[in-house]
């Protein structure tokens, strides 16, 4: 990279939320990247900005909102004239990469694909009734209309942002998507150590985190009021579970019960505060992609978990889980009992924590290894992007209709 101050356009999906949600957290750890490498950095969305936004408040970044379908977003361009443009999501690289690839035709385009969007929501079609309890860990044969935009909008990029070295592996095997134009980078943390956790003897009760608005969250409240809760809380006398979850509405709050230690308190400012005094956290998951959050959260904090093999399908590495995996309902409830009550189980499962962390999530490695990507891209993205022919081809067909489709749009609303 040249001396001068590279220039980074952002184009967010969502103004992000990191106490909200892990999409949120990610967006300011890449951001973070940006910061690090010198880069001038402008965020820019067409949703509408939450009235108490402070997130960028001591990072210096330009924001603005944008309009989709609105010329005036290549007047920004070619006053910002951006060295890398952001995606977040493949939702906004279809609303805006025909822009960026017309005004800024040499910047270097990069989606951010937080999960594969198709991948959950056809996990999602394959439970057949609230109560299904078996993971789906597999993708049905056939592409569906998603599928096939949201892997478009990958090929029509330079590179990918994955989080999850699974769906790195579903993509190189069963979509033959070339390797090159994927990257990993998970949900990241700072070093922890073992020694700093609170132990278990000053540890009580049970916990849930996810906001309400991800399906998958829902999903696993309802499994845990409906399937487990009324088995555990008689196995484990006094005991209570905490759901906590931004966006929480009514409907989540009707699950709330003191007399059945059921308790639904939606968004919490504190997150850290709750999982360092909690025993357990809880994700009994059965869909959903990418990597979750609050399992990394809970490591972070010292506390073990108890999920199933899809809520740990992105984040366990040589079988080293700190806590325990189950699928069947009944053995993820006595899972939870053994170690709710057997200090020597849950000590051993927080041992595992710190080794899983700083072997794999740790800031600083990724920063490092995205560096040396995006150098290596900058420097040969003219080859790099002749060899992306799947790509060339839908710039040449695709988006052709997107662009006049915008225009039409455009004229209308004159």
């Amino acid at each position: 990279m040249s001396e001068k101050s590279s220039k980074l356009l952002i184009i967010g999906h969502v103004w992000p939320q990191p106490n909200a949600t892990a999409a949120g957290e990610h967006m300011l750890h890449l951001i973070h990247f940006f910061k690090d490498l010198k880069y001038q950095i402008f965020f820019v969305s067409a949703a509408q900005q939450p009235s108490d936004f402070n997130v960028f408040e001591n990072l210096v970044i330009q924001t603005a909102s944008v309009a989709i379908n609105d010329d005036n977003f290549d007047t920004l361009l070619l006053d910002y004239a951006p060295d890398v443009v952001l995606f977040d999501r493949f939702m906004v690289e279809e609303q805006f990469s025909w822009r960026v690839k017309k005004e800024c035709p040499n910047a270097i385009r990069i989606l951010d694909t937080e999960d594969l969007h198709f991948l959950r929501k056809q996990r999602q079609k394959a439970l057949n009734t609230i109560t299904t309890t078996t993971t789906t860990t597999t993708i049905v044969d056939s592409l569906s209309d998603q599928a096939k935009r949201e892997l478009a909008s990958m090929y029509r990029c330079d590179l990918n942002l994955m989080i999850s070295l699974k769906e790195i592996d579903i993509l190189t095997t069963t979509y033959n998507f070339p390797k090159h134009l994927l990257h990993y980078i998970p949900l990241l943390s700072d070093k922890v150590e073992n020694d700093l956790f609170i132990p278990f003897n000053e540890r009580k009760d049970l916990v849930f985190v996810g906001n309400f608005l991800h399906e998958p969250n829902w999903h696993a409240v309802q499994i845990l009021k409906k399937e487990i809760w009324p088995v555990l809380s008689k196995k484990i006398p006094n005991v209570k579970l905490h759901i906590y979850g931004a966006y929480a509405t009514e409907k989540n709050y009707q699950l709330h019960n003191e007399k059945q230690g059921f308790l639904v308190h939606g968004y919490v400012k504190d997150l850290e505060a709750v999982l360092e005094k909690s025993s357990l956290l809880l994700a009994p998951l059965y869909f959903g992609a990418g990597q979750k959050g609050k399992l990394l959260k809970a490591m972070q904090c010292g506390t073990p978990t108890v999920t199933t093999s899809l809520g740990a399908e992105a984040m366990q590495f040589d079988k080293l889980w700190p806590g325990a995996i189950a699928d069947d309902i009944n053995d993820f409830i006595e899972r939870v009992i053994t170690l709710y009550t057997d200090a020597y189980q849950w000590n051993k499962a927080q041992q595992n924590i710190a080794e899983l962390v700083n072997s794999h999530y740790l800031y600083n490695t990724h920063f490092n290894f995205f560096k040396e990507k995006l150098v290596e891209l900058i420097e040969n993205i003219t080859i790099h992007r002749t060899k992306n022919i799947t790509g060339q081809i839908l710039w040449h067909q695709s988006m052709r209709s997107t662009e006049f489709m915008s225009r039409w749009i455009i004229e209308k609303n004159k």
